[in-house]
Formats: structure tokens, C-alpha cells, sequence
């Protein structure tokens, strides 16, 4: 059994340390994204339920720019919707990706672990 060189152990510490530092990194990244989408999807979700309450044909308006455009109901119903939609399957994208990040977080120290554990002591 040949042992590895220090200096190649010392690139493949770093290598692992890096993978570690940047998986974290991307990681809280990633959850503030999906708690931002989150926040904006529960908005949309209050202002659904708020149109969906109105009784009659009442006017609604839509922001556009510095003026506002009357937008007909069912319309704007519609373009809620599927913003929500694309909000949950945005913040379903962030979770996955959230959890992949941290296996490969948890991976990387457990590596380093596993590196520490086993060197030989001095």
C-alpha cells in the first residue's frame, strides 16, 4: 500500500474544503430564493382569495409601469394563477436543488472527517 504524498494530500483537503464552502454557500442561496418565492406566492394567494370574495362585476386594476390598465376578472384570475403556479414550481426546483446541496455538503464533511479520522497521529 503506497501512501499519498502530503502534497497531494493537501490539494485533495483543500479540493474537499472547497466542494464544502461552496455547497454551503450555494445552499443558503438557495433557501433565502425559495423563502422570497414563498413570500410573494403567499401575496398572490391572498389577493386570489380577496378578487375570488368580490361579488358582481367589479373593476379591477392591474399596475402597469406608473398608470393602471382595467383588467376584465377572469383575466386577471387567470394571470394570478398561473403566476402562483409558477411560484410553487419555482420554490418545488429550490428545494430539490436545496437538498441535493446539502448531501453534498454533509458529504464533503464527512469526507473530511473520514481524512481526519484515519490520519495517522503526530
Amino acid at each position: 500500500m503506497t501512501s499519498l504524498s502530503d502534497d497531494t494530500l493537501r490539494k485533495i483537503l483543500v479540493q474537499i474544503q472547497q466542494t464544502a464552502v461552496q455547497s454551503q454557500r450555494a445552499l443558503n442561496i438557495s433557501v433565502q430564493q425559495a423563502q422570497v418565492k414563498e413570500r410573494e406566492r403567499r401575496i398572490l394567494q391572498l389577493t386570489i382569495d380577496e378578487i375570488t370574495q368580490m361579488k358582481g362585476d367589479v373593476n379591477l386594476y392591474k399596475g402597469v409601469g406608473k398608470m393602471f390598465m382595467n383588467v376584465p376578472r377572469a383575466t386577471m384570475e387567470e394571470q394570478l394563477k398561473s403566476q402562483e403556479k409558477d411560484l410553487s414550481d419555482d420554490i418545488t426546483s429550490l428545494n430539490k436543488k436545496s437538498k441535493y446541496l446539502e448531501k453534498q455538503f454533509n458529504d464533503a464533511q464527512s469526507q473530511l472527517r473520514d481524512i481526519f479520522h484515519h490520519a495517522p497521529k503526530q
